[in-house]
């Protein structure tokens, strides 16, 4: 798998979290975290180590490793599209700090 499936931004951080029952995040609410920039590029500061994190920021840097390596054993079908939706928008919108979270999460 390619490394475009970097990171669960957003919203989607608490997709794919570790405990077995988890709230579902609608694609509306995904939605709506995309299309909120300050947002997106908070959680972005938050995975490359630039700024502090909140909650969500937290599990998108215990969670960034494993979706590198394109798997989130935890993931449903569902939340696995809405992450790779995630990951499409921050390449397309945000290409120099995707290229950053690859190179640091990636290794």
């Amino acid at each position: 798998m390619q490394i475009s499936h970097v990171l669960v931004l957003c919203a989607m951080a608490a997709v794919c979290v570790a405990e077995t029952q988890r709230p579902q995040v609608s694609d509306t609410a995904l939605e709506d975290a995309l299309n909120d920039k300050r947002f997106i590029q908070r959680q972005l500061k938050c995975a490359l180590g630039e700024a502090p994190c909140d909650p969500i920021g937290k599990r998108l840097k215990t969670l960034a490793p494993l979706v590198l390596r394109g798997a989130c054993p935890q993931c449903t079908p569902q939340e696995t599209k809405q992450i790779q939706r995630t990951l499409s928008y921050v390449q397309r919108n945000f290409p120099q700090q995707w290229a950053k979270i690859v190179r640091q999460y990636s290794g």
